[in-house]
Formats: structure tokens, C-alpha cells, sequence
């Protein structure tokens, strides 16, 4: 009988560790036909739906959603958080750093009027545009002085996002987009300190370009770049030079890329920018603060509640 007990017992043990056994593999099947399914419908994830726009379903909510999370048809959000558009608290970076970005593209095109690319005449033109050209002292100065301004106000937004958290979910995209955005004003500031064709703009450009002989892979200083056949002819410094020293080219480059290039780029990841602003829900905050008269009208609800309960 005790044999036939123990048995039982370790034939029932065995059944249900069997069983728990099946039951963990069978959980795990079902996660994990889950999962695929989830990475078949790629369309459908967090990290796709952070990055495109997605279509909404079609019914008075999704109709409702699709305008409210558009940026075109709807610019001001349906409701904020009054704590988050605090001045204390986002500092206005983004909007300065906006205002300065049409300042600049407004003084720049100005500036255009009176500058030609070519060694020589671009130093001659700066020296007209400030001796001659009515107000012109004041033009340069305002577009030298707003470039300046807009690399601080673009770092100060971008510490004021990464103190109170702002780039984590599901503003994570848009912290990426931020982070090329700052990357292309660095490069906007730096493409325009070659265009007077003075002893400054040469040497930051003889230096920055400098810097780019040690590039991995593309620069023929750098880690790989020679055994992938990079040398002082055919590497990235040439390439943004336009030759192997800062001349002519290098100064047609610096102009085409400082007013074509980079404004059309930033341009269009600025539009990207705010479109996410919107989408994610409006510039992010800290808990809502209630204002000194609610909490008043809640001190009187809380003293006036005792009151009624004594009185039963």
C-alpha cells in the first residue's frame, strides 16, 4: 500500500509539473505568436506611430481625432495644461529660437542684394555694406547677432526639454528631430564665418575643416579612412572644401550650402518639429498646479462637509 501510495503521488507530482510545464509552454507559445504579429503589423507599433502619421478610424471620434491632431486643420490644441506653457517654465526658447530663424532668413535675403561669392569682391561687398549702404552697419549686425543668439536660445531649449524630461515618451522622435535641428544651426553658424572672406571666417574654416581629416572612415587621418583608400584628394575635407585648401570653392560651397541648403533642411525638419509638438500632445508639463481660487473653493467645500455630517 505504501508503494502504491508513493506511486501515486510521484506519478501525480510528475502530472502536474507536466502540466505547469505545458501550460508555461503554451503562455509562451501565445506571447509569442503575439509579438509576431505585432512586428507583422509594423503599422501598428509605438515606434511607428511616434515617427508617421496614422490613419484614424472612421467615426465621429476618429473624424474628431484627425482634425484635432492635425496641424494644419487644427492649430491650437482642443486644451493645454496652463502649468506647461508657463514662461517659468518653458523659458520660450522654442518660440525665440523660432523668431530668429525668420530674422535671419529676413536679414539674409537682404544682405543677399549686396554680395557676390567670389574671393575678392566678398570682402569689397561687406566693406560697402557697411560704409555705404544705408543702414547696412545695422543689417550685417542684426543678422550676425541673431545667428549668435539662436545657437544659445537652441541649447538653453534643448537643456530646458532634458531637465523636465520633455523628450521621453512619446516625444521621443521629436527629441530626434530636436537634436538634427540644433546639429543644422551649429552647421548654419559655422557655413556663414567664410562668407566676408576675412582672416576670422578662414581660419575657423581652415581649422573646422581641419577637424574633418579625422573623420572615421571618410577622412584619410582617421580610423579605417586610409584602408579604405581615403587620402588629402578624395576624402570629406575635400569634399567641403572643393579642393585641398580654403579658396574659391570652398567659399561658393560655404555660400550655396549657408543659404540653400541648410535653411531648405532646417526648414523642413522644423515643419516636422512642430507637426510632433502638436500631435504629442502640446509642449509637456509638470502636474497641474491649481490656482489660489480653487483651492479656496475646495478648503470651503472641505470645512462645509464636516458641518453637513454633524448636523445628520
Amino acid at each position: 500500500m505504501a508503494d502504491e501510495n508513493g506511486n501515486n503521488k510521484g506519478q501525480k507530482g510528475l502530472t502536474s509539473v507536466l502540466d505547469k510545464v505545458k501550460e508555461d509552454t503554451r503562455a509562451l507559445k501565445d506571447k509569442a505568436a503575439e509579438e509576431f504579429k505585432t512586428y507583422k503589423d509594423f503599422d501598428r507599433t509605438q515606434l511607428f506611430k511616434s515617427v508617421f502619421r496614422v490613419k484614424h478610424d472612421d467615426t465621429p471620434r476618429g473624424r474628431a481625432l484627425g482634425i484635432l491632431t492635425n496641424v494644419f486643420l487644427h492649430l491650437h490644441p482642443a486644451k493645454i495644461n496652463r502649468d506647461a506653457v508657463r514662461y517659468s517654465y518653458t523659458w520660450g526658447m522654442g518660440g525665440i529660437s523660432f523668431y530668429l530663424f525668420i530674422v535671419l532668413t529676413f536679414t539674409g535675403v537682404l544682405l543677399m542684394f549686396y554680395y557676390h561669392p567670389t574671393k575678392g569682391q566678398a570682402f569689397r561687398d561687406i566693406l560697402y555694406l557697411e560704409a555705404d549702404v544705408p543702414f547696412g552697419m545695422l543689417l550685417r549686425n542684426m543678422h550676425r547677432w541673431a545667428a549668435h543668439l539662436m545657437v544659445i536660445t537652441v541649447w538653453l531649449h534643448m537643456f530646458r526639454v532634458f531637465l523636465t524630461g520633455s523628450y521621453k515618451k512619446p516625444r521621443e522622435f521629436n527629441w530626434v528631430v530636436g537634436v538634427v535641428l540644433m546639429l543644422l544651426t551649429l552647421l548654419l553658424s559655422f557655413t556663414g564665418y567664410l562668407l566676408p572672406d576675412d582672416q576670422l571666417g578662414f581660419w575657423a574654416v581652415t581649422v573646422g575643416t581641419g577637424m574633418a581629416r579625422a573623420t572615421p572612415l571618410l577622412g584619410n587621418e582617421g580610423p579605417f579612412g586610409p584602408q579604405l583608400g581615403m587620402n588629402p584628394f578624395n576624402d570629406i575635407r575635400f569634399a567641403l572644401l572643393g579642393g585641398s585648401i580654403v579658396d574659391a570653392n570652398a567659399l561658393l560651397r560655404s555660400y550655396i550650402w549657408h543659404c540653400i541648403g541648410i535653411p531648405i533642411l532646417i526648414s523642413i525638419f522644423m515643419a516636422v518639429h512642430f507637426w510632433r509638438v502638436r500631435k504629442d500632445g502640446g509642449i509637456s508639463g509638470p502636474a497641474p498646479v491649481m490656482l489660489e481660487s480653487e483651492i479656496k473653493e475646495l478648503k470651503r467645500g472641505a470645512v462645509a462637509a464636516p458641518t453637513k455630517a454633524g448636523g445628520h
